[in-house]
């Protein structure tokens, strides 16, 4: 598919959808997403339907965070469906506001003894597009599962971070750093004329730093009836870090919701478009869980 469309291709709609919550933010204080009439259709839903096509139904420039795992190669069928990387990408390009970021998770199938690199050549592709490639993270997955292969054991995947422009949205996620105190150094000089190092009283640092962008997260699992569950600790660094209250928040490959219910949690909006209708009501039912404050 080519992924240079004309502009008149592009569905639009009237629909409109009124939503709020109260929930708590980030920063602890009380805080209502008011209830408002939006252009942007589809808003706190897990949408039934092809990617493609949905997208096509929302306006330009209107998703702050697109967070998502597309299938990787054809390692699963989730139900036989197929989908279409270069109608989905520019999709997601024209739909991503300026500073808006797409969290993009995906790893390669092993063929022949050989990596697809597929992974590279979509996170090279979104480049084409006008995207940043503003990070290229890491996911080591802490509980992989042995392959029993002639290759070391794979335990990591891309967290490809692509960017229309500079990401207008950082919250990162802080961890403790090692070195709470520093001395300080310097030098005195000796009745000889020779300099001799002293070290001085101790200074503080920052006692928080910035996480490094290899993150270790368990694979996703549990009874939920999908076969390949999302992190929900990886979809809650996502959204908390380049998102902020009140954005709205899109996974076009929604499976089983963790993308939607981390965005609910972080007092985001959120839109899923899933395919496979078994997965939109396991979906569905994680979003309608009640979120606790803070």
């Amino acid at each position: 598919m080519s992924d240079s469309r004309p502009e008149n291709d592009v569905m639009t709609t009237e629909a409109t959808m009124t939503t709020g919550r109260m929930n708590e933010a980030e920063s602890g204080s009380s805080v209502r997403l008011h209830p408002v009439v939006s252009p942007i259709p589809f808003v706190d839903s897990i949408v039934h339907g092809d990617n493609c096509d949905v997208l096509g139904q929302l306006p330009r420039n209107c998703i702050d965070l697109v967070v998502t795992s597309p299938p990787y190669d054809d390692l699963r069928t989730y139900g036989d469906h197929s989908w279409d990387f270069y109608g989905v990408a520019w999709q997601l390009k024209r739909v991503l506001k300026p500073g808006g970021v797409i969290v993009w998770v995906v790893a390669d199938a092993t063929k022949d003894g050989s990596e697809t690199g597929t992974s590279m050549r979509q996170a090279l592709h979104f480049q084409t597009l006008g995207l940043n490639l503003h990070d290229t993270m890491v996911w080591h997955k802490i509980n992989a599962m042995p392959l029993n292969s002639n290759r070391y054991e794979s335990a990591w995947e891309y967290v490809f971070v692509l960017s229309n422009g500079k990401p207008k949205a950082w919250n990162p996620v802080k961890e403790k750093s090692v070195a709470a105190c520093e001395m300080r150094k310097g030098s005195q000089i000796e009745a000889d004329g020779t300099r001799k190092p002293k070290w001085g009283n101790a200074i503080p640092v920052n006692e928080w730093k910035v996480k490094q962008n290899v993150m270790p997260f368990a694979v996703g699992g549990g009874t939920s009836g999908h076969p390949a569950v999302f992190p929900d600790d990886l979809a809650m660094m996502a959204v908390q870090t380049w998102s902020d209250a009140g954005d709205v928040v899109l996974d076009p490959f929604s499976g089983s919701g963790t993308t939607c219910k981390a965005a609910k949690e972080l007092n985001r909006h959120y839109i899923g478009i899933e395919i496979n209708e078994t997965y939109i009501k396991i979906g569905n039912a994680r979003t309608a869980q009640d979120v606790l404050a803070l």
